[in-house]
């Protein structure tokens, strides 16, 4: 039990130090709740930063596959984020698949990419996002199976957001997430803010409210207890794609975040909602 409370203790640091909008959403939960949201936010930065670190490479990935695997059978590596991370999956029987859906999503970034559509673009929304949502849906608790259509839309408005908010950085990582297909559409150039720019931007940013409208209703099917975190969740990504918004998408001269100040005022206003 002492390592499982190290282990906990261990992904509580990272959550805390890493997870600028999934954190404060995360204050809201029960204790359990909230030990359980960290260690699945440690496995998926972990998921992120061996797909991103200088040097990445196929077999980095192989090896935390592997790594995922044994976990899951009980038998823990050397990093101490699994043995809270099996507790975890095991304790909300959380479908493990999910897992080798996101190590799919980030071994795809090894390379530098383009996507061509939309179509291509939602597959790789759904598996570094939505199986988040996915995933975590588990933790907050929920009945209706309509509840993990509604977390899948979840996870791609938040991913459609990241992308917005990314261009440059993405861009300079020879990563190109908006579709080709809508850049031609737009005549635009991701490198300089112009007419067409701010045309392209508006329209991948309608689509992302599009999807943020729809999985509206997964808020009333998840557990009662869980549902002001959800809110605030939701709430601090829909803010920061406003943010974008009124900049004029000025995503190319800065990086556009929702401030600590504002997603406390969110924390507040869900404890009174």
């Amino acid at each position: 039990m002492a390592d499982l409370a190290a282990s906990y203790a261990f992904c509580r640091s990272i959550a805390r130090t890493r997870a600028r909008n999934f954190y404060y959403s995360f204050l809201l939960l029960s204790r359990d709740q909230r030990n359980a949201m960290c260690a699945i936010y440690a496995f998926m930065r972990y998921c992120d930063d061996i797909s991103e670190a200088e040097g990445a490479t196929p077999q980095a990935i192989h090896r935390w596959r592997q790594d995922l695997d044994q976990a899951l059978a009980g038998h823990y590596s050397a990093n101490p984020l699994w043995p809270a991370f099996h507790d975890t999956v095991q304790r909300y029987k959380i479908p493990c698949h999910y897992f080798h859906e996101m190590i799919d999503g980030v071994s795809s970034d090894l390379e530098p990419r383009q996507i061509q559509t939309f179509d291509e673009l939602y597959r790789y929304c759904y598996q570094v996002a939505s199986v988040v949502g996915l995933t975590i849906i588990h933790i907050f608790g929920f009945e209706s199976p309509e509840a993990l259509k509604l977390a899948e839309k979840c996870g791609i408005a938040f991913q459609l957001t990241n992308i917005l908010r990314d261009v440059r950085e993405d861009s300079a990582n020879q990563r190109v997430y908006i579709p080709h297909e809508d850049i031609a559409r737009f005549h635009a150039d991701l490198s300089t803010h112009d007419e067409n720019f701010v045309r392209l931007m508006s329209f991948e940013a309608e689509r992302a409210r599009t999807y943020y409208n729809e999985s509206r209703p997964l808020l009333d099917l998840v557990h009662a207890r869980s549902r002001r975190s959800l809110w605030a969740l939701i709430e601090i990504y829909r803010r920061l794609l406003a943010r974008i918004q009124r900049s004029n998408f000025d995503v190319l001269a800065k990086r556009i975040r929702v401030p600590a100040w504002e997603k406390v005022a969110i924390l507040l206003g869900a404890i009174f909602r």
